[in-house]
């Protein structure tokens, strides 16, 4: 099996003065013509991650994207997977799962990435190869250790929508 890392090296950029914290992430090309992420400015949270086929959404259909990719998300993280911006106003596609979570145990052989994209459109929708549909972000995370209680508070804070939903 073949790997390549992907290392983003930690990088301080001049304009913004920022320094990021970076960590080695390994990755595997399904298909050697396949490109790597991207971040694509210098201060970009999120890497795009890219169509590896030419794929027809049928209207109001569900449709697996797939990406070529293996990635295993660093121990101790997550890849969190998110619509670019410009996915639903472009395309007419919405990620059909709101986010993608891919643990770091996702990461065998055939563990490839998909994204799960929704046509709310009428019209069929064409994604081509290499089309930037989603973003990636991996985001540190820790598991709960349950604490079974019998009461958490004496109030109630009022339920779903209570905090109000306009600003004056």
């Amino acid at each position: 099996m073949r790997y390549w890392i992907l290392e983003i090296s930690s990088v301080k950029y001049p304009i913004s003065n920022i320094q990021y914290q970076t960590m080695k992430v390994r990755i595997k090309k399904i298909s050697p013509d396949i490109n790597l992420p991207e971040y694509h400015t210098s201060e970009s949270a999120g890497f795009d991650i890219a169509s590896a086929a030419d794929v027809v959404v049928p209207p109001g259909e569900v449709v697996k994207i797939p990406t070529g990719l293996v990635i295993e998300a660093p121990k101790g993280h997550f890849l969190l997977i998110a619509a670019r911006s410009s996915l639903p106003l472009k395309k007419g596609l919405a990620m059909a799962n709101g986010i993608g979570v891919v643990d770091p145990d996702y990461a065998g052989p055939n563990d490839e990435i998909h994204i799960l994209v929704h046509n709310f459109t009428k019209e069929e929708v064409e994604v081509k190869k290499g089309e930037r549909l989603a973003q990636g972000l991996f985001l540190p995370v820790e598991q709960a250790a349950w604490e079974e209680v019998d009461k958490l508070r004496d109030d109630d804070r009022g339920g779903m929508g209570s905090t109000g939903g306009y600003t004056q």
